[in-house]
């Protein structure tokens, strides 16, 4: 296969497998400065619970942006007026990315938390070019794995990113519910499946928002996701 097939079936960057290809016979896999990367070592472990929650940060509010010698700069853009969840995403980076330094930069009313690394396409496949809504994003197979073990976490993300916890007022009574909105519809989907793996009820209110409101359903989702602050 060429290098950009077996790219798009191992759900791999096309220059890893480059760099597969290009390896001398009999030289032990990998370089030096590919180590350090979960997937492309046998050796390095993905913290499965971190990572979940850093793909809902991203998929909602994080990019990649290519650098010079193939270096990638992560960044999650936050509102400024929850610092915890600024945190907790710092928190997950480091999980993911052991030793990388690890910045935060401020913009209007937000917070970018940043990390260089060569290997953010590795565990990201999803980057491309072009926003999220106009390209297809799915989720290749040892990302499934990762995410329908923790789909808890990967819907705190997705939530922390591009949610919210809301109150109806229906005859006379407050009710509450999570909404979540996004214009992809794959990303829709991918929060959707989460559900559906952590066993509560949506609904699809409008093209662009997803509805959790039964009582039980919203109680079990604020064990997991909790205030935004």
């Amino acid at each position: 296969m060429t290098d950009t097939g077996a790219s798009r079936v191992l759900g791999i960057p096309r220059e890893t497998v480059r760099e597969w290809r290009r390896s001398k016979p009999g030289a032990p896999p990998g370089n030096a400065w590919n180590q350090d990367c979960p997937i492309c070592s046998s050796t390095i472990g993905l913290d499965g619970e971190s990572y979940a929650y850093l793909l809902g940060l991203y998929l909602g509010d994080g990019w990649l942006a290519e650098h010079r010698r193939g270096v990638f700069k992560l960044g999650i853009s936050l509102d400024e007026r929850q610092p915890m969840i600024v945190e907790e995403c710092a928190r997950a980076i480091a999980a993911a990315a052991p030793g990388k330094r690890i910045g935060r930069q401020k913009g209007r009313g937000c917070v970018i938390v940043w990390a260089y690394w060569k290997h953010w396409p590795c565990l990201f496949p999803q980057h491309g070019r072009g926003r999220k809504h106009s390209r297809h994003i799915g989720l290749v197979p040892w990302q499934q794995s990762i995410t329908k073990a923790a789909p808890d976490r990967l819907l705190r993300g997705l939530i922390h990113a591009d949610g919210c916890r809301v109150n109806n007022l229906v005859g006379g009574r407050n009710y509450a519910r999570y909404l979540f909105s996004n214009r992809s519809k794959d990303i829709m989907g991918i929060f959707c499946r989460a559900c559906d793996d952590f066993g509560i009820s949506w609904t699809q209110p409008s093209f662009k928002h997803i509805s959790v409101a039964r009582s039980a359903d919203v109680a079990k989702l604020d064990l997991v996701v909790g205030p935004k602050r």
